[in-house]
């Protein structure tokens, strides 16, 4: 290794493992912050707090390492920069590119190091914390009564309260308690809803007391007739203070080593993960089959089927009229009735069945996010060290404070993407696989981006790209710019004088363009200034021509658009003000007019491709990537495509002129 290499790698080094360790002393600090009612008021042993948090630790890499890598590029490639430490690399022939290289191959190195911690260490952390999680909310179930949401409290107990009050949370306000029994011990027969409670417990009892005060209690019966059942009987009863007593003894023998859950997708590594996606696929796919058979047979066409094989048809008549008209009126009324029947039970099985099929859905879906972020993760931090070290030579600050600043907002950008796709795969609106690696690829145009302008030497951006274009759209002129007014009171045949002669009159070659459009204002067309003796090539015609049919189609499809995003904006106020008949009709309308808005786009990208190999500067036509990311943000792109086509019709007409 050389000497710059070595340099380069202990700088960084340096800085990167400072950084990992204060952000993880961060992110642990939030961790328990966050589950501080996880642990306080247990009594837990310091050994247990201590495995929470050593479990805890790996959870946090993929948000930890990340935006390590991309504050540590920044930091120490800026401050590089800063210390013009760069400029003395460059004066001895290395380039920014060969500075990166020894760089590079660590991260590399590090980013499969990522992939393998994420397919073994992460999936056991969360194996143990999980576990642990549920062993410690076992010890003092009491604490685990949250407000607002029902607790299963041992195995027959589900207890909500609307606020907690009281020394300890002892005093309850609003309390609803379902008791399981029946078939299984699975449906909630019992339920008792009182406005107050208190909870009474002495200290290692095994018995959780409860009394409430001014409620109802309500019992459903389970009758064996099938008449009685459909009437749905249940008593009620009303009390003034009821006592019911929790056994707690299984809960306070918890065994902090016990590992029940084993099946969760976030525990499990790749091998394990493409076992159960298969399996969680084709349990999918039987399920489908046997719904799809129990439609059928639900529906009796199979028992309508004769098997008995014809040996040879008849052909005596054919019946070329409804068959429906063969019955008699009552066998009509029957046969309705039943496919009515028929088809309101086939609805009601289908609408039953949907849930299952989405949590089934968003199941395989978590499983696949889980196999795919494994592999995102190394390749994101490969990703975000190209975005953060030419980010950092490009800024040229180093330091803490513009660096932090700038991490800090890049990081945020690719977490919440990632968290947005993710969400999203998971209710099945976005592709599971995508999602998991979202994020990652919106940062690589970033880094190939930074890397290109940081190689090049040149900034992050050209302000005078970007102004210049503005000035042209908005028509803003410089200080110091000609003003063609002048032209206007000059006659005709002055105009071809300027155009033919001025040099000689002084003015530069921009006038004859001006020249050429007053007179076109002024009725007059190109063939008519020819035959005033003005020498223009005929090939401008043709230009002139695919100019101005561009021009009508970027109004036309500026005008569909403005209509399709305007009746859009109508339907979702619509949507939400519940008036659906009109919403229904506007976005009808809305997908037409986007529609006519493709097709306008589409023949004005035809007509601007033309016009450029009309004019031979194919070079100079817009990037079709960038037309199309203009498509959605068409109201911009198309002021700038206007401006352009002029401005190089300008050069086209002044090329012309003989």
């Amino acid at each position: 290794m050389k000497i710059l290499d070595r340099y380069i790698l202990t700088t960084y080094l340096k800085t990167f493992i400072s950084v990992f360790v204060i952000l993880m002393l961060i992110f642990i600090l939030q961790t328990i912050w966050l589950y501080i009612k996880e642990l306080a008021g247990k009594d837990l042993d310091i050994v247990v707090i201590a495995k929470f948090l050593i479990y805890f630790m790996p959870k946090l890499i993929p948000l930890v390492l990340p935006l390590t890598i991309l504050l540590a590029s920044i930091m120490v490639f800026g401050s590089f920069a800063e210390n013009y430490e760069f400029a003395a690399m460059k004066s001895t022939g290395i380039s920014l590119k060969r500075a990166m290289s020894g760089l590079s191959v660590f991260i590399v190195v590090l980013g499969f190091v990522t992939f393998l911690f994420s397919n073994n260490v992460i999936p056991w952390a969360e194996y143990n914390i999980l576990n642990l999680r549920i062993n410690i909310k076992n010890t003092k179930p009491a604490m685990a009564i949250a407000e607002g949401q029902f607790n299963p409290i041992g195995d027959n107990f589900n207890i909500k309260v609307g606020k907690k009050s009281g020394d300890n949370d002892r005093i309850l306000n609003d309390v609803t308690i379902h008791i399981k029994g029946g078939t299984r011990n699975r449906l909630n027969l019992k339920t008792i809803k009182s406005k107050t409670g208190e909870l009474v417990s002495e200290k290692n009892s095994n018995t959780l007391k409860l009394i409430l005060f001014d409620g109802n209690y309500y019992e459903d019966l389970l009758p064996k007739s099938v008449k009685s059942k459909n009437k749905k009987p249940f008593v009620k009863s009303t009390f003034e203070k009821y006592i019911i007593n929790i056994d707690l003894s299984d809960f306070n023998k918890v065994d902090f080593d016990k590992k029940s859950q084993t099946d969760k997708y976030s525990m499990l590594n790749i091998s394990s993960l493409n076992k159960t996606i298969d399996s969680l696929t084709e349990k999918r796919q039987n399920d489908y089959q046997s719904f799809s058979k129990s439609l059928f047979q639900r529906s009796g066409i199979s028992k309508n089927i004769k098997t008995k094989k014809v040996k040879k048809p008849i052909n005596d008549s054919i019946n070329t009229d409804n068959l429906f008209e063969l019955f008699s009126p009552t066998k009509k009324f029957e046969l309705a009735d039943i496919a009515v029947k028929s088809i309101t039970s086939a609805k009601q099985i289908v609408i039953s069945k949907e849930k299952t099929r989405k949590n089934a859905k968003i199941l395989v879906n978590k499983h696949i996010i889980s196999l795919h972020e494994k592999f995102a993760l190394g390749f994101a931090c490969i990703i975000l060290f190209f975005v953060g070290a030419p980010l950092g030579a490009l800024i040229r600050k180093g330091g803490i404070g513009l660096p932090m600043v700038i991490a800090i907002l890049l990081f945020l950008t690719y977490h919440f993407i990632g968290i947005f796709a993710t969400n999203s795969a998971k209710s099945g609106n976005l592709n599971p696989i995508l999602a998991s690696w979202f994020s990652t690829l919106m940062m690589l145009p970033l880094g190939v981006f930074l890397t290109k302008r940081a190689t090049a030497d040149r900034g992050i951006f050209e302000l005078g790209n970007i102004i210049e274009p503005l000035k042209k759209v908005f028509n803003i002129k410089e200080k110091d710019a000609v003003d063609y007014k002048f032209l206007i009171p000059y006659k005709n045949e002055e105009l071809y004088n300027v155009i033919n002669n001025y040099e000689t009159l002084g003015h530069d070659e921009n006038i004859r363009y001006e020249a050429i459009k007053l007179l076109n204002s002024r009725g007059l067309s190109i063939k008519q200034i020819r035959e005033k003796g003005v020498h223009i090539d005929d090939d401008y015609d043709v230009s002139e021509h695919i100019a101005k049919k561009y021009k009508n189609q970027a109004k036309l499809a500026l005008i569909s658009y403005s209509i399709g995003a305007a009746l859009l904006i109508l339907y979702f106020i619509c949507n939400n003000n519940k008036l659906p008949s009109l919403a229904s009709i506007l976005i009808k309308i809305s997908i037409g007019a986007f529609v006519l808005f493709a097709f306008y786009y589409v023949r004005l990208l035809i007509s601007t491709f033309k016009f450029y190999t009309h004019i031979k500067k194919k070079d100079k036509s817009p990037n079709f990537f960038l037309l199309l990311i203009g498509l959605p943000l068409y109201i911009i792109s198309f002021a700038f495509l206007n401006v352009k086509i002029k401005e190089d019709l300008k050069l086209n007409c002044l090329n012309s002129l003989k």
